[in-house]
Order: structure tokens, then sequence, then C-alpha cells
């Protein structure tokens, strides 16, 4: 039996046609790139989530001289939410890069992580992936890992 999985997502071909909350949250994983430790592979990835309460945190990616030991920035601000925040799901998370040669996209990791953060606050979670002046917007992580390890 042949199926087919689709899905829609919404792309901007400038940042400046994203509504401007989500300019914003793109605009403060551009500046969580700054905090980045990628001293090998020279990738700065930040990330930015902001909260139902509209409260923004902020993970970049750190790199470790004991690869593969460091941990990529949506990771790290996804972790960070779980232990801080639980309570308050995040409603978008944005992703960006420096360089920025093009749109960041998360690694396997993170998608799963994105799923089991969604699973677990019940909400799904809006993503941005931005870079190089464009941006593509999923209205949900699940969009990213369509065929997700459930235990």
């Amino acid at each position: 039996m042949k199926k087919q999985f689709c899905f829609d997502y919404e792309h901007y071909a400038a940042l400046a046609e994203l509504p401007e909350a989500d300019r914003k949250l793109v605009a403060e994983a551009e500046r969580a790139t700054a905090n980045a430790h990628a001293p090998y592979s020279k990738f700065h990835v930040g990330a930015a989530a902001r909260l139902r309460s509209g409260k923004i945190l902020y993970g970049s990616n750190f790199e470790s001289e004991v690869y593969p030991a460091g941990l990529c920035a949506e990771r790290t601000l996804l972790f960070y939410a779980q232990a801080n925040y639980a309570d308050d799901p995040i409603e978008t998370l944005a992703i960006a890069s420096n360089p920025s040669d093009r749109e960041c996209y998360p690694c396997g990791q993170c998608r799963q992580v994105m799923v089991d953060v969604e699973r677990r606050q019940g909400s799904p979670m809006r993503v941005i992936m931005s870079g190089h002046g464009t941006a593509t917007v999923l209205d949900s992580a699940s969009r990213l890992l369509p065929f997700t390890f459930i235990l």
C-alpha cells in the first residue's frame, strides 16, 4: 500500500515579510549566536523561544574538545526551558546561524527533542528557521520529524 506524507509551511523571501513578533524573535536568535562556543566548526547557532507568558529564552551551541560532548543551540534552550519554565509552554522557537549562508535547520536529535517538548507541553511549537535573509515557518515541530520515535 502506497501512502504519502505532506504538509504546508510558510516561506518568506525576506525577513521583513515576517510578522513583527516573529521578526523580533529571529533577531533575538541572531543575537544569541554571539554567545555560541564553536572553536572547531566556526558555525555559531542561536535559538530564541517565546513562551506563552511572553518571556523570551535563549540558547546557543557549545562545542567541546571531547567531541561529541557539545550541544546544539536548540537543545540547550529546550533543556533550560524544561528545567526552569516547565509550566510556561513554548509557543515559537526561532533558529539562526552565523555564518548565515542559508536557512539554519535543526539536526535530527534536536528535531526529536522538539517533538518531545510538544508532547510534554500538550501543544504545538511553531518553528522559524532563518538565514541568509529568508525564513521558513512551520506550525509544529512534528512536521520536521514525521516518523518520530515513541517509547
